[in-house]
């Protein structure tokens, strides 16, 4: 199902419900909110990082989902991911006005991550930094540490971001996926900002 939404001075929303035969999800945002979230994915640690992401970018989300989780959490993970790129987008509209740029580099104890976020209407991810053997890690009994990767993919392909992500220092599986869940959200709460000097596209093509 396509994302419905609302772009105007007032209200910066877009709603999704996406069903396949491995997952239902319905994803619903509000751009100028101040972090509120309802989030159930059935994949606790996955909540934990969507909460964080909301707190931290001060987008307001309710996150709804269900899928095959008995035989594996990545087509849910996922999907949620696909899903909330699909909502930014549409909730962005045009981009008029917006700052479009924004990073920011966020620790978790001993875990360091820098994300840079370009609402270009071009998607790209960067992604590197995690120590080796990251991606084999099972955090919170179900969401293995390959599956951050998947879900900034996601993102930045559905959204038509850019996304710089890359982890500067970490030794804990869990701290190394907050902080760059925290990061991206600071770095998106940057970039989607409103900038009162901007008048229009923020881009010498006219359009993003």
């Amino acid at each position: 199902m396509s994302p419905t939404g609302s772009n105007t001075a007032a209200a910066r929303t877009a709603r999704m419900e996406r069903a396949t035969s491995e997952s239902s999800v319905l994803v619903e945002i509000n751009l100028d909110g101040t972090g509120v979230s309802d989030i159930d994915t059935s994949v606790p640690f996955y909540d934990h990082m969507l909460t964080a992401l909301c707190k931290h970018s001060l987008i307001d989300m309710t996150v709804k989902a269900t899928g095959d989780t008995h035989i594996d959490v990545h087509h849910t993970v996922e999907d949620v991911a696909i899903t909330f790129g699909e909502v930014l987008r549409t909730a962005l509209g045009n981009k008029a006005g917006i700052r479009r740029f924004g990073e920011a580099t966020v620790p978790l104890d001993e875990a360091l991550a820098n994300a840079v976020v370009d609402v270009s209407g071009r998607p790209y991810l960067v992604h590197g930094g995690e120590p080796a053997g990251q991606e084999y890690h099972l955090i919170g009994g179900h969401f293995t540490g390959s599956l951050t990767r998947h879900v900034f993919e996601a993102i930045t392909l559905h959204a038509g971001i850019c996304l710089h992500m890359n982890v500067l220092a970490g030794r804990d599986p869990h701290h190394i996926v907050e902080a760059q869940f925290k990061a991206f959200a600071r770095a998106l709460r940057a970039a989607v900002e409103p900038d009162p000097r901007v008048e229009g596209i923020p881009s010498t093509k006219g359009a993003l």
